[in-house]
Order: C-alpha cells, then sequence, then structure tokens
C-alpha cells in the first residue's frame, strides 16, 4: 500500500502545488477567511466529499466515508488563516493581498490536507469508517479556532477516536518529519501588570510613588517564580517583552504597564504559577505604596501527544518514509491552538521539514518565509498514510 499510496500522491502533487499557491496568493487574516473557506468547499465538492461549514464563519468539516463508515472515526486537521505580514519574496504567487501572508504555512497545511483527501477517496474501499476534513479558521489569533469549533459541536455525531495535525518546520529537511511523545507544545498565556501610583517630579522621589522602580522589582521578582517555585521538572518560561512608562528624564509617570508571556507543559502548575504571579506582583506594588492591577488572559492549552498514538505514527511514517527520513523531536516553549484537540482525544501533532535545497527558507512569521513545495508530496503522502493504517480493514 505504500507504494500505491506514493503513486497517488505524486498524481495528485501539481494539483497539491496548485491548491497551495492559490491559497498563498490570496492569504486572509483569522477569522476573515470568506474566500480561502469557499475556494476549500469548492475542491470538496469536485471530490464529491460532503461537509458542513459554518463553524466560527468559514470552518469547515469534511466527512469522508468508506466502507462501514459508523465503525469508527479519526479526524485529519489543518489550519488556514494567514498573517498581517507583508510578504518580500518575490514569486509567482507571492501574496496580493497587502500586509496580509502566509508566513506560517499555514496554506501548505490546507493543500496538504487536501491531496491526502483526494488520496483517501480514491482508496475508500479498502478502508473502514469515516474521516473528517477539519479546515480550521483563526489558529493564530486567541481564542482560537480549535477552541470555538468544538464549542459550536463540530464533532457532533462524529466524535473522533484520534486526531492527526501537522506543521512545516523550516529547519528540517524536506522530506524528513519529526514526531514528539507526550509533552510537546506549551501553553501560552498573556500577563499584563499595570502599576498605578504617585508620578511627579523625579527629583523628588520621597514624595512620590516610583513606579518605575517598582515594575523593575516586579520584572525580577517574578523571575524566581520560575527558578524557585516551579519544579525543574517542568519546561516555563515566563518572558516580558513590553514596558511602557511614559514619563521623562525628569518626570516618573503615574502609571507604568507590563506585558509578557507564560509559557508552561504542565496544566495543573500553570494554574499555580498565574496565582504566584498575582501574589508577587500585587505584594511588592503594595509594600511600596502602589497598586497593582493584573490580567492574566488565558490562550492556548499545552500539546501532549498520546503515546499510543504517537508511536504508532512513528512506526507508519518509518514504513512510508524510511527510519532516516523519521525523526524524533525535543519539546518546543511555542504555542498552538491544537492543544485544545489534544486535552480531549487522543491526539498527535508533528511536523515536516520544508527547507528549501538551496537558498535560503526563512523563518516562521517572517517576510522571507518560503517553502519547498516538494515538502507538500511528503505531507500529503504521509497524512494519507497514516490515515488508511488507522482505518484499514485488517
Amino acid at each position: 500500500m505504500q507504494a500505491r499510496i506514493k503513486a497517488l500522491t505524486k498524481q495528485y502533487y501539481q494539483q497539491i502545488v496548485d491548491i497551495r499557491r492559490h491559497i498563498h496568493q490570496h492569504p486572509e487574516l483569522s477569522f476573515e477567511e470568506e474566500q480561502t473557506s469557499l475556494f476549500i468547499q469548492e475542491q470538496l465538492k469536485q471530490l464529491d466529499i460532503p461537509f458542513k461549514t459554518g463553524f466560527v464563519k468559514t470552518g469547515i468539516i469534511g466527512y469522508l466515508k468508506g466502507q462501514n463508515p459508523e465503525k469508527r472515526t479519526i479526524a485529519l486537521r489543518a489550519d488556514m488563516d494567514a498573517l498581517p505580514i507583508a510578504e518580500e519574496n518575490e514569486l509567482e504567487f507571492t501574496s496580493r493581498n497587502e500586509g496580509v501572508m502566509h508566513a506560517c504555512g499555514h496554506d501548505a497545511h490546507t493543500a496538504a490536507l487536501l491531496g491526502a483527501a483526494m488520496v483517501l477517496n480514491e482508496l475508500k474501499a479498502e478502508w473502514e469508517g469515516t474521516i473528517l476534513l477539519i479546515f480550521q479558521p483563526a489558529e493564530e489569533v486567541f481564542p482560537g479556532g480549535a477552541k470555538l469549533m468544538m464549542e459550536q459541536g463540530c464533532f457532533e455525531g462524529y466524535e473522533p477516536e484520534i486526531i492527526l495535525g501537522q506543521h512545516v518546520l523550516p529547519d528540517m529537511p524536506t522530506g524528513h518529519v519529526g514526531f514528539k511523545s507526550g509533552m510537546y507544545m506549551a501553553s501560552g498565556d498573556e500577563v499584563y501588570i499595570t502599576i498605578k501610583g504617585k508620578g511627579g517630579h523625579a527629583a523628588m522621589p520621597h514624595a512620590l510613588t516610583d513606579n518605575v522602580l517598582i515594575a523593575s522589582h516586579i520584572i525580577v521578582a517574578l523571575q524566581q517564580v520560575v527558578s524557585r517555585i516551579v519544579p525543574a521538572q517542568i519546561p516555563t518560561v515566563l518572558s516580558f517583552g513590553k514596558v511602557i512608562a511614559n514619563g521623562a528624564t525628569n518626570i516618573i509617570p503615574e502609571t507604568v504597564e507590563i506585558a509578557g508571556t507564560l509559557r508552561t507543559m504542565d496544566e495543573e502548575w500553570r494554574s499555580i504559577i498565574k496565582n504566584k504571579i498575582r501574589d508577587v506582583a500585587g505584594g511588592i506594588a503594595q509594600s511600596m505604596g502602589a497598586h497593582c492591577e493584573i490580567d492574566i488572559k488565558d490562550g492556548y492549552p499545552m500539546v501532549r501527544n498520546d503515546e499510543e498514538i504517537t508511536e504508532q505514527a512513528i512506526a507508519f511514517s518509518k514504513d512510508f518514509l524510511g527510519n532516516e527520513a523519521t525523526n524524533l523531536m525535543d519539546i518546543r516553549m511555542t504555542a498552538e491552538d491544537f492543544g485544545y484537540y489534544s486535552q480531549r482525544y487522543p491526539c498527535t501533532f508533528y511536523r515536516f521539514g520544508v527547507a528549501q535545497n538551496k537558498g535560503e527558507t526563512g523563518s516562521l512569521h517572517t517576510p522571507q518565509f518560503n517553502l519547498n513545495e516538494e515538502s507538500l508530496e511528503t505531507a500529503a503522502g504521509l497524512m494519507a498514510y497514516m490515515a488508511f493504517r488507522f482505518m484499514a480493514k485488517d
């Protein structure tokens, strides 16, 4: 079956590339993927695959049915939103939407899922069950399309036993893939702290609350939440990237704003850390005569790959691509709304390499990102093969 799926993927390869190029040329931001959704719906109609749409306005669930469609259900997921980045690549299919770009590879994710659907559709007499095709909006913006689609009942009547998802990786060679069993990607929360006190002339700090100094103490002290409170075996990052103290050389402002991100790999400690942040920041501000407002916006939960499903997926990948092209990966402190699926269902979320054979691929979320399109053959073929193996009659 490996040879047959590889042959079918090659047969559809140019069509998959054309789909990716069309989506890349017409990127749309999170919650605005209207034309992208209509394009995907047209592709599904051509494949005679039924679907429902309207989840979070643009989200789609396709229903690819094999023999005995009630026997079991799995799901394959792709996200389809772009980023507010002006593309700098000079391509035949460079973004036509000014200031919007598929700089995170979601165009490739969508094209690969459609390609996998083409292959599996050809083979539906040889596998059993129903494969849900998730075309998800708004991965890039809180609260995330995954959470909202599930809240709107996208799996109603078809609870998946397994969900598979994949993501591009610029620093991995094209043709290779990577898996990580267990904890894989971090949760991602946004931390906003506002210090309010008495501002005034910087030459008379004794008559004021030095809100800049207070903010500095809070930033330094909060690093101890990670280094001295969280167990060392739980990967955790607390970083502050924004401080606004709009005073002057001789003016201490009445308000100082701090903004940062909290990342961790443990949901229980995630809650504990947030309470510690409130205690530490509030206590320091109060002890120095100021008031502190703390707003922690819950982001995506961590991505945990089911150990059994991931080990099966690794074995299938070795069958399809070979041992050398199947890599084991380390954890990543970046976040993904696929975490919502992994908190509820057995999942595996893996990477496929997109590095250019020659020249620069560019990093994710940059204007120069440009994947090697040969990677689409790997992405579509492997997803189709793994889904087939999970659903095979034998």
